[in-house]
């Protein structure tokens, strides 16, 4: 099951990471072009579409990952097929109805909400593409699970391989028609008009995807499909998480309208810059995140309680080792990373982006972990009380300290907002199943991450030379600082490295360098006498 996992995550790492640099060259183009308050502006016409998208899923994404999963591992093709199929019908349909009503209301929303008439024809072209939403989506849920059916299906049935390719399509489809259009003087318009456009291109693209996976399936008339009877299971399973998905989708994009109303559309676009950094941590937490969530749907507790719990603990710990490193490393060095990409003009965004990558530092007590294996086990309830208890602290919160600390103290209510329901969900899993987070490991993991960011933090901020050179600097320190303290205080014993080898035995050429990199920390362990 590692294996398998490694090798899913590993196929949605380079997809994630190719198309994340890629989007990156083009948002970097639109935020040196465009001026912050134009930036700004592009942002908050977003904000409709995204939410009108949020009622598209209904849960049928996620039961498309986890009876694509279950029935997969049980050589039952037919139903398969008959769950991907259902779902991709539903989304199409839905994708139609919300286009026209995103369209529709554009105008209430850019003169009676956002104050900006100006914005309506803005919105109006951001929501086309919501017709190429069942396809593929740039909207990832708070499991990491993608909310297009398309996309759901190559997760599921453990292709991901075509999602990374769908997300590559994207990405640079994306980034062509958007940088051309602003460079030749279309502005936020171009902006919007480009980001539509790719997701339409790129949706055909997903389309022609699936099919390669839809051809292997069997062949059966559409009666034996059973549309709206499979519909029924599937809503049934994954409407608490479509409610889960609506609620957290909803609170996101509220925030963002409290921002239009209390902030300045400068502001919002240092913030909007900041959010495009993120992706740097987010590309290595979504992969694990998303597959955890077939694998953990594929154990039952009954059966399997000593191997669930042992998926469980080792998940928290190879995923905080991955996340939790790059996560300090992002945050002491925010300003030089902000500053050599976007210049100085966005001089708010290195502390937006600190604040932004607080979060991911949770994944040392299982915050990528927590939420996958409850759904995959069926607690789907409990899953939808929490994220109802964090949106309400979240929103109470955020409207409080926005109104005094503007963006800032949005971001802070939102890392606030997740703790409680951490809580909670740790401890509900070791009262029901008997197992909690190897507590030693992720307390060394976060010592080591946060001493080697403190020195190259200290390290950077006494440097005066240019911006990248000063990332340069940092990066240097920050490595060889944590291999070393990494080593000193035990982070990763032998067990670990035999594992880590043979999880990634399915990743090809790729096998040989973390072969290379694990014997390398190996002979360190050797040479300082800590095995």
């Amino acid at each position: 099951m590692a294996k398998v996992s490694a090798r899913g995550g590993f196929h949605l790492a380079w997809g994630l990471a190719a198309s994340t640099v890629i989007t990156s060259i083009g948002v970097i183009i639109l935020a040196r072009i465009l001026s912050p308050s134009d930036f700004g502006l592009y942002t908050i016409a977003l904000t409709v579409p995204n939410l009108v998208q949020l009622f598209r899923d209904w849960g049928t994404s996620f039961a498309i990952v986890k009876y694509g999963a279950f029935y997969s591992s049980k050589d039952d093709q037919l139903k398969v097929k008959q769950i991907v199929v259902s779902g991709l019908v539903f989304q199409v349909a839905l994708s139609v109805i919300l286009t026209v009503a995103s369209f529709v209301l554009s105008g209430f929303f850019a003169a009676s909400v956002f104050g900006r008439p100006d914005i309506v024809v803005l919105i109006q072209v951001i929501s086309l593409s919501l017709l190429g939403g069942a396809f593929i989506s740039l909207v990832q849920t708070k499991t990491g699970t993608p909310t297009s059916a398309a996309q759901a299906a190559f997760i599921g049935l453990e292709k991901t391989e075509l999602n990374s390719l769908a997300l590559l399509t994207l990405s640079v489809i994306r980034t062509v028609l958007t940088t051309f259009l602003v460079v030749f003087g279309f502005g936020a318009f171009g902006a919007s008009a480009g980001y539509s456009l790719s997701l339409l291109f790129a949706g055909v693209v997903c389309l022609l995807l699936f099919f390669l996976i839809y051809r292997d399936l069997p062949k059966g008339s559409w009666g034996e499909l059973r549309v709206f009877e499979n519909l029924k299971e599937m809503i049934r399973y994954g409407f608490p998480l479509s409610v889960v998905s609506i609620v957290h989708g909803f609170t996101l994009q509220f925030y963002l309208i409290i921002l239009a109303v209390f902030v300045s559309d400068a502001l919002i676009g240092n913030y909007s810059v900041a959010t495009n950094f993120v992706v740097l941590i987010t590309f290595l937490a979504i992969p694990i995140m998303t597959m955890l969530y077939p694998a953990f749907s594929k154990l039952d507790a009954k059966k399997d309680r000593k191997d669930l719990g042992s998926v469980f603990r080792f998940s928290i710990k190879y995923g905080a080792l991955i996340v939790v490193p790059v996560t300090f490393l992002i945050i002491s060095l925010c300003e030089p990373v902000v500053f050599t990409v976007f210049g100085s003009q966005y001089s708010s965004a290195p502390l937006f982006l600190a604040l932004l990558a607080l979060p991911y530092l949770l994944s040392a007590f299982g915050f990528l972990s927590v939420t996958n294996f409850l759904n995959g086990q069926g607690h789907t309830i409990l899953n939808l009380k929490v994220i109802l208890l964090n949106s309400f602290i979240g929103l109470s919160l955020g409207y409080l300290l926005i109104s005094f600390f503007e963006v800032a103290g949005l971001i802070f209510a939102i890392f606030v907002a997740e703790i409680p329901g951490l809580i909670i969900r740790l401890y509900w899993i070791w009262r029901n199943y008997g197992f909690t987070v190897d507590w030693i490991s992720s307390v060394k993991i976060l010592v080591s991450s946060a001493v080697s960011g403190g020195l190259a933090f200290v390290v950077v901020s006494y440097l005066d030379f240019a911006s990248w050179i000063n990332l340069i600097f940092g990066v240097i320190v920050f490595v060889p600082l944590w291999l070393l303290v990494s080593l000193l205080i035990r982070v990763v014993d032998r067990v670990d490295i035999e594992n880590l080898r043979d999880m990634t035995k399915s990743l090809g050429p790729f096998h040989k360098i973390i072969v290379l990199l694990l014997g390398f920390y190996e002979r360190l362990m050797v040479t300082l006498k800590l095995d």
